[in-house]
């Protein structure tokens, strides 16, 4: 009885040990690259409010009148990073017969769209958008514009 309680002691004691230095080595271990990396900067932290900002994939988007035009299924940016136009999975129904199309991104008004029902409304009638070339992959992008807003997308 005696030897089983030494051994069960004495076991108990190695795990603790054992369990010590791993922790040590991990702290180590996590603080290692932090010591190469003495001189990078910590990166810049933004909070933004609930309220303040959405996302835009997958929102809905609506004319003037009120008719459905479709969602917004990506964006485009420039060489610089500046957003150009989003990408609308325009027409169909159930994904069928649906067609990408490009718009001009000031053609779109985002409004109030707090909640994430609301829709973001298109600078647009439907029969401007039914008129637009089809968005392809890798093809030049014809981009389709509110009046008068749209600018020549630079080759740099």
């Amino acid at each position: 009885m005696r030897r089983t309680l030494w051994m069960l002691l004495l076991a108990v004691a190695f795990t603790a040990s054992a369990s010590q230095l791993s922790y040590a080595d991990d702290q180590s271990q996590a603080k290692a690259p932090a010591a190469a990396d003495e001189h990078t900067p910590p990166p810049s932290v933004t909070i933004i409010g609930p309220k303040d900002a959405h996302g835009v994939l997958g929102r809905d988007v609506r004319s003037p009148a009120n008719e459905d035009m479709g969602h917004i299924v990506d964006v485009i940016v420039d060489r610089t990073g500046t957003v150009r136009a989003a990408v609308i999975d325009f027409g169909g129904f159930l994904g069928v017969g649906s067609r990408k199309i490009v718009v001009d991104w000031n053609a779109l008004h985002f409004g109030r769209i707090t909640e994430n029902g609301e829709s973001i409304t298109l600078e647009l009638t439907k029969a401007q958008v039914a008129a637009a070339p089809e968005y392809k992959e890798d093809k030049p992008i014809v981009v389709l514009g509110a009046a008068g807003n749209l600018l020549p997308l630079d080759d740099h």
